[in-house]
């Protein structure tokens, strides 16, 4: 399920870096976050739909991948990320 193109450009512009950023791994993660909580509040409802499980399964990765990246360039951007999304304990 796509995001709408109003809470798309809210994430984009609330973490980028600068003016034109859209593809910082910063707003990547945001936005594969969003998405996994959309899907997560799908499973409440529709808990056998295993097709749906497996992308969301994939985007996960993808965001533990991006995550990593993240904190091998720069630990602090890393840091404000996850404070932000409150991803992590």
């Amino acid at each position: 399920m796509a995001l709408q193109r109003e809470v798309k450009q809210n994430l984009i512009s609330k973490y980028k870096i600068h003016d034109s950023d859209t593809g910082s791994p910063e707003v990547q993660i945001a936005l594969l976050t969003k998405r996994i909580e959309g899907l997560t509040e799908h499973f409440k409802s529709h808990v056998k739909d295993n097709h749906s499980r497996r992308g969301l399964l994939k985007m996960v990765s993808q965001r533990r991948q991006l995550l990593d990246y993240l904190k091998r360039q720069n630990v602090e951007r890393y840091q404000q990320v996850i404070a932000k999304l409150g991803i992590r304990k």
